[in-house]
């Protein structure tokens, strides 16, 4: 299996830790990610709050140079994966936009690369059960809130990805690792990652405090996510929730390819596991930690 890989900007500050996790999970199971040469920035939130045509353009052109390549994207952030998707959708609908976007971009594009998160990777490319016979150990039961924010599967007509309201993929995940995947009402929540480039602050903070409260009244003893945008956010803003309410959840937030990378006995510094704010020793010492590399 091989892909053109799309990092996108956060895998090389905050979200370093789910790139190089995914990294050496990928590798671990063979399949080839070749990153895009000469990738560039898809925009994110701030393009398409300022520009329709940029916030096009931008994935466009990784698009297209995907294209090139010859090969079907992967992409591990929520965010990019919902940007480049919406690229193609708009092209492949909006024949006006196709045109500005060609012009821009001083090349066609018809929206025909297909763009896969690595969570389908796994489980549509790979397979859940090929997955399963490469384990070294389990989640022995681990008690796990799957969340995955408003921009892995939404709006659905864009994503086709899951089910917008009730998704099910990490959950399947989780369960394949061992764990016990919980059901919870707050799956696809709003974190209010955005607000958090604006004066908001404090409504993100109530919301993240909303989402790991109810991850804890379920029961749960760790959140796996798939979004570095809703990782920062129910990681670091933990203390600020203390500060604020009191309340200190002390909840471990991991990226599902470090679940899984545990899972498969990779080291603690190749899943990036010290880059956590809230420690992950509670989910080390249920996955046998005297069995990993240090």
């Amino acid at each position: 299996m091989r892909y053109a890989y799309y990092p996108g900007c956060s895998s090389e500050s905050s979200a370093r830790d789910q790139h190089t996790s995914s990294i050496a999970v990928t590798r671990a199971l063979g399949i080839d990610l070749v990153e895009i040469p000469g990738w560039s920035c898809c925009g994110a939130t701030p393009a398409h709050q300022t520009d329709r045509l940029l916030a096009a353009s931008l994935p466009a052109a990784n698009l297209l140079w995907a294209r090139d390549m010859g090969l079907d994207v992967a992409v591990n952030c929520a965010a990019c994966y919902n940007r480049l998707k919406t690229a193609n959708y708009e092209v492949q609908h909006q024949p006006e936009m196709r045109k500005k976007v060609a012009a821009a971009l001083n090349r066609d594009y018809d929206g025909s690369v297909k763009v896969r998160h690595i969570v389908e990777v796994l489980l549509e490319d790979f397979g859940v059960k090929n997955l399963e016979t490469r384990l070294r150990h389990s989640l022995n039961g681990l008690k796990i809130a799957a969340y995955y924010g408003c921009l892995l599967v939404r709006p659905h007509e864009v994503t086709q990805f899951d089910d917008p309201e009730n998704p099910q993929s990490v959950d399947t995940l989780v369960t394949a690792l061992g764990g016990e995947s919980l059901d919870w009402p707050c799956k696809v929540s709003c974190c209010g990652n955005s607000l958090s480039l604006t004066t908001r602050s404090d409504m993100v903070v109530d919301f993240s405090d909303a989402i790991i409260g109810m991850a804890a009244s379920a029961g749960a003893e760790c959140i796996a996510v798939a979004c570095p945008l809703c990782q920062v956010n129910l990681d670091l803003r933990q203390s600020d929730i203390q500060k604020k309410t009191g309340r200190n959840y002390q909840m471990p937030v991991l990226y599902i390819t470090q679940l899984i990378g545990l899972c498969l006995g990779l080291s603690f510094a190749e899943l990036g596991l010290n880059k956590l704010v809230v420690s992950p020793s509670a989910v080390i010492k249920v996955v046998n930690e005297n069995s990993f590399k240090f």
